[in-house]
Order: C-alpha cells, then sequence, then structure tokens
C-alpha cells in the first residue's frame, strides 16, 4: 500500500467548491506520506506554518487533476481539509448572554423576597 501511495499517489483537498486532486512528484509525495503517517484526513489548521505555505503553493499552482474516472488506478496518500473557519465564539456568546437574560429575572426575584 504505502509503495502504491509512493509510486503514484495524489493528495485529495476538501474545498468548498469540492474536493480537488493534486498530482506530486516524487519528493513531494514522501514528504506528504510523512504528513499522513498517522491520519487518513487532516484539517490544514493542525499542519505546521512551513506545511500550510506548502500546500499554499501548491493550490497556487494549480496542478490539481481530475479524478473521477483516474480514482481507482491513482491511491489517495491523504485528505487536506481546506474549507473556511466557523467561528464558534459568535454562538457561544449569543447564547450565554441569552442564558443571562433568562436568568436576571429570577435572581431580581429572590431578591425581593416575600
Amino acid at each position: 500500500m504505502w509503495i502504491n501511495k509512493l509510486a503514484e499517489g495524489v493528495v485529495r483537498i476538501l474545498t468548498p467548491i469540492g474536493p480537488r486532486y493534486v498530482q506530486l512528484t516524487f519528493t513531494q509525495r514522501i514528504y506528504f506520506l510523512w504528513i499522513f503517517r498517522h491520519f487518513d484526513k487532516l484539517p490544514q489548521q493542525v499542519l505546521t506554518e512551513r506545511q500550510q505555505r506548502f500546500v499554499d503553493q501548491l493550490c497556487v499552482e494549480h496542478r490539481y487533476i481530475s479524478l473521477p474516472s483516474f480514482i481507482e488506478e491513482a491511491p489517495i496518500i491523504g485528505t487536506l481539509e481546506r474549507l473556511p473557519l466557523v467561528r464558534v465564539e459568535d454562538a457561544s456568546s449569543r447564547g450565554s448572554a441569552s442564558v443571562q437574560d433568562a436568568s436576571t429575572p429570577l435572581v431580581a426575584d429572590l431578591q425581593q423576597g416575600p
């Protein structure tokens, strides 16, 4: 399996417009085999800054290939997710504000007493 990936493997990059497949040189395949040595799928945010620049450079070069019929022949070294980040802070701050608003009348009722 590793030999096939080393000889003719490609990297799948998940983008907002769909998956893209990048054809690599031999040394790039070795590098990606090292990156994906423990995982089949990684978000780009977990890569080091150097690895992220490397992936960005590959995407700038537009070395994408189409693999609908070729997918059986080319083994996929790994899948990289290049999807936009979802801001969780915005949703959590709105949720905590509604909890505070809901609890405020109860605290005011307790302070007034009987």
